[in-house]
């Protein structure tokens, strides 16, 4: 409840004040004089059997202490695919964390919050005590800072893959099958460029200590050759720390990118490489963080709270899709060409105009003679190209449907195994001075990100999915009414309801901090 963030506010307060009536000095209770103390640590990953070269993955941990207070919140940013569910972090990492950071270090557990990158890389067994290690690192290096928080902006490095079809219907960009064709499309969705940035400077110095920066991207571009890589979002964060130097730490938090790739996602006559992205997106937030103007004694304050969503009941849609997969089938016809004799009559009469079978002589020939024999030719020609391309926007079409359909069963089987129709997920807040942070464990699409920036009552405020936990995808009821078309619709256990429940408790800590 909003009182358990009071609570967590004045109980420590109190504590300070009888140490004091009691005879206790403040010396054994803080640092020295009151203020906000930050540390950070980073940790490679690295699964030792892949190699990740010059952009290995991390765990970067951000301590803070507000001293008057007594608070404490953990910042936890960890190139991985996600907190358990898919990938190689699995159950009980967090739990077993916020157990550890509890006994050794007296960490409310509530009071951590891990951050998954969502990169796809591999990551070592052990990073769970990589994880624990990062942050008693910070713990130990933490020194009063100051702290700036603002925005920065790119929107060359991202693009929102779902595609908006001039029928109505809504389909994705994956690698898993083919897009639709580029006469089908009507529109794509949006993107969010703002980069959130929160700076912390040391106080005696004035030198950067850490800065994190909050995105919206699947940094899944890869690099040449397919190795392990931190992706776009470790490229951008090394650059960021090439630039600033002194041991400044970046930490990468992903936002709202359950709906957004990287712009050259797809691109197939050019290697695939994340660097370039990584690079621009890394330089346009040190541009963003550049002026921006550090105070001192910034607020500090964490909520964590368990959220009950409902689960959708996908046996009505399973049927209806197996329904349009049948009637695709029945669409697939017989054609006189294979794919020897098309492509090369596709790539002719996509190059010869009027005159495909010959040269035009021939054609003005006939034509004096009152014959249409190449004419004829050219029509037959033209019907079995275009029922070749008809069977494979059929197949294209077939292969999404399937794909998508094996998802939506997926979760169906997992509801039914489960014996509920609601899941308990966790929602975190976290605020340092102007910054404020909301979380949930699910890929949260875009527009959600958007509808809460605007709807805050903080001009500082930002939403992280893929934090505290993994729950496929969490998209808007709106595009939840495409089940079955993409895989953020698909590859979904929520009902359309989640949404509001979500948004209802983030606006709540929003208007709480």
């Amino acid at each position: 409840m909003v009182s358990r963030r009071i609570f967590r506010r004045i109980v420590p307060a109190l504590l300070r004040l009888c140490a004091v009536v009691s005879g206790v000095g403040l010396a054994s209770l803080s640092f020295g004089a009151p203020g906000l103390l930050a540390g950070v640590a980073k940790v490679d990953i690295t699964h030792p059997d892949h190699d990740a070269g010059d952009n290995p993955p991390f765990v970067k941990a951000l301590v803070l202490t507000d001293e008057s207070s007594g608070i404490s919140a953990v910042l936890v940013a960890v190139d991985a695919v996600a907190i358990a569910e898919i990938g190689s972090i699995r159950d009980p990492y967090l739990a077993n964390v916020r157990e550890k950071l509890k006994g050794d270090l007296g960490i409310d557990p509530g009071s951590v919050i891990i951050n998954a990158s969502h990169c796809h890389a591999l990551v070592c067994a052990d990073v769970e005590a990589r994880t624990v290690a990062a942050v008693k690192a910070a713990w130990e290096n933490r020194v009063p800072v100051k702290v700036a928080a603002g925005t920065g902006r790119e929107d060359g490095v991202s693009v929102n893959r779902r595609l908006e079809l001039k029928d109505g219907r809504t389909a994705d960009e994956r690698h898993a099958y083919a897009m639709p064709p580029d006469e089908e499309i009507a529109a794509v969705g949006p993107i969010d460029p703002e980069i959130g940035l929160l700076r912390l400077d040391r106080a005696d110095t004035g030198k950067p200590l850490a800065l994190v920066f909050h995105f919206s991207c699947h940094p899944i571009q890869g690099v040449p050759g397919g190795g392990n890589t931190a992706d776009l979002s470790g490229f951008a964060a090394k650059t960021i720390e090439e630039q600033l130097g002194d041991g400044t730490v970046a930490l990468f938090l992903q936002g709202c990118g359950g709906d957004i790739n990287p712009v050259l996602y797809k691109a197939i006559d050019r290697p695939r490489d994340a660097r370039p992205l990584g690079v621009q997106l890394g330089l346009s937030a040190l541009r963003g963080a550049r002026d921006l103007e550090s105070k001192p004694d910034a607020e500090l304050a964490v909520a964590n709270e368990k959220l009950k969503v409902p689960r959708a009941n996908l046996s009505k849609r399973i049927g209806e899709m197996e329904q349009e997969i049948d009637a695709l089938l029945e669409q697939l016809k017989g054609t006189s060409l294979n794919l020897e004799t098309f492509l090369p009559l596709v790539v002719k009469y996509g190059l010869s105009g009027d005159t495909p079978s010959a040269d035009a002589k021939r054609y003005l020939q006939d034509e004096a003679l009152g014959r249409e024999d190449w004419r004829h030719l050219d029509a037959q020609n033209q019907q079995n190209i275009d029922a070749y391309l008809r069977n494979i926007h059929v197949m294209e079409e077939l292969t999404r449907k399937q794909v998508n359909l094996a998802l939506v069963e997926k979760h169906e089987a997992r509801r039914i195994a489960a014996g509920s129709d609601s899941i308990e997920v966790e929602v975190a807040g976290l605020r340092v001075g102007d910054f404020r942070l909301v979380t949930f464990p699910g890929e949260v699409t875009v527009p959600i990100g958007l509808g809460l920036k605007e709807r805050s009552p903080h001009e500082l405020s930002f939403i992280s999915g893929y934090t505290n936990g993994y729950l496929y995808y969490a998209p808007t009821a709106e595009q939840l009414l495409n089940r079955g078309g993409a895989q953020e619709d698909s590859d979904c256990l929520l009902a359309p309801e989640w949404q509001a429940l979500f948004e209802a408790k983030a606006l709540e800590f929003l208007r709480g901090f």
